[in-house]
Formats: C-alpha cells, sequence, structure tokens
C-alpha cells in the first residue's frame, strides 16, 4: 500500500471516530454497567461505526 493511500485511510478513520465515537452515549453507559471491555466489544462486533472502521482497518493490512 502506498503511504498517501495509507494516510488517508488512517485520515478517515480519524474523522468518523471524531464524529461518531468522541462522546458516544451508548458507549458511556455500557463501560459503566460492564466495563471497559464490553463497551469495546459492543463497537467492534455490533455498532454499525465500528463495523465501517474495521473495514477501513482490513484496507491498511
Amino acid at each position: 500500500m502506498k503511504p498517501t493511500v495509507r494516510k488517508e485511510v488512517l485520515q478517515q478513520v480519524e474523522l468518523i471516530m471524531a464524529q461518531y465515537c468522541e462522546g458516544c452515549f451508548l458507549h458511556r453507559h455500557l463501560k459503566q454497567e460492564g466495563g471497559r471491555r464490553l463497551a469495546h466489544r459492543f463497537c467492534i462486533s455490533q455498532c454499525t461505526v465500528g463495523e465501517t472502521l474495521k473495514e477501513y482497518g482490513k484496507k491498511l493490512i
């Protein structure tokens, strides 16, 4: 992967996280109720934004 493409993908990931993930009520609630691990697992496996981020991650490999 070219460095410029990698940089663009990382920028997209940062934009998505800044727009949707920072201050997420559901993540905060799950973290309080079940801990950081539960909240992280939800974000990766069930959240639509997390699934989008996983797709971007696959492009980086």
